[in-house]
């Protein structure tokens, strides 16, 4: 891999900028993100090996960013479906008119929902959570609106490692029901969970293509569903905050700055995530600014 002269002088050189084929690449952190150059993702739909570069760097920096993507809708859903069918969203819904894209618009008139500003891996609450999304910004503020996202496998792999034995085994529910659903009234509420049942995921998933262990709780996770065995529990009453008190505590990793990446939205930029080994959250600090963004999402395989 060819390396090129970086704004990172005298930096380590997992964070120095370089070459792979045509695209420049651009570490942003030492353990997640990477910005990208040289590229229109549009021709990435129609070039193989293009997309298969793309590809490869996604799964090493988990996050990609590329800037003054003028691509038309059409092309955002070609993109994102050369990684795999793309789905709807139960509760936002997609574009009449591009079936796969969500429209995640904000402004003066959205109601005051706090769903994106929370640390989350995207619906775990499904039994194939999504594999990952393609996210262009059509309208951002002038200041404000960042994301960031965040290396969950860089946070199991810096845990102590008696949690690490501890958890290891460990599966927990994931729900939409007590999220998205806890705002609506208790029929529509019930109609949702009987739709989207609360799925069940290993506490540390393995990354299907890197095999990288991944700590897979967030924002969507309510409770453990095998810790009360006799190993963990001396009293009946230990359950309780013994487990409350773990998975608070393994879903605070996410909050580590040194696993995460946090990205200035200009229009026209876009970020490609692996939703297997990220979270991320949006971060809700513009208003009276109008944020405007389109989402594909990609259907995913069950965690294991």
């Amino acid at each position: 891999m060819e390396k090129t002269v970086s704004s990172l002088e005298g930096a380590p050189a997992s964070v120095r900028a370089h070459s792979r084929g045509s695209i420049k690449v651009e570490p942003l952190t030492c353990t997640i993100g990477a910005e990208l150059s040289g590229v229109n993702l549009g021709d990435a739909v129609r070039d193989d090996d293009l997309f298969a570069e793309i590809k490869a760097l996604l799964l090493q920096y988990k996050v990609l960013f590329l800037r003054e993507q003028d691509i038309t809708r059409a092309e955002h859903v070609a993109f994102a479906e050369r990684f795999g069918p793309l789905e709807d969203h139960p509760v936002a819904g997609s574009d009449p008119d591009t079936p796969g894209l969500v429209r995640i618009y904000k402004d003066l008139d959205s109601s005051p929902e706090h769903y994106e500003n929370a640390l989350h891996t995207d619906a775990t609450w499904r039994e194939n959570p999504p594999m990952g999304a393609v996210l262009r910004c059509i309208e951002s503020p002038p200041v404000g609106g960042d994301t960031i996202w965040v290396n969950m496998a860089e946070a199991h792999r810096r845990l102590p490692e008696h949690i690490k034995t501890q958890i290891q085994g460990l599966r927990a529910r994931h729900s939409i029901e007590a999220t998205f659903g806890a705002a609506m009234p208790q029929e529509k509420r019930h109609a949702l969970a009987a739709r989207f049942p609360d799925a069940e995921h290993p506490v540390v998933r393995t990354h299907p293509e890197t095999g990288e262990q991944i700590l897979f709780v967030n924002a969507f996770t309510t409770h453990f569903v095998n810790y009360h065995t006799p190993g963990n529990v001396r009293f009946g009453s230990d359950y309780a905050p013994g487990a409350g008190l773990l998975l608070n505590y393994l879903i605070s990793q996410a909050a580590v700055p040194e696993y995460q990446v946090r990205w200035r939205w200009t229009p026209n930029s876009i970020a490609i995530w692996d939703n297997r080994s990220t979270q991320h959250y949006a971060v809700q600090d513009y208003w009276p600014a109008v944020r405007k963004m389109e989402r594909a999402g990609i259907v995913g395989d069950r965690p294991f």
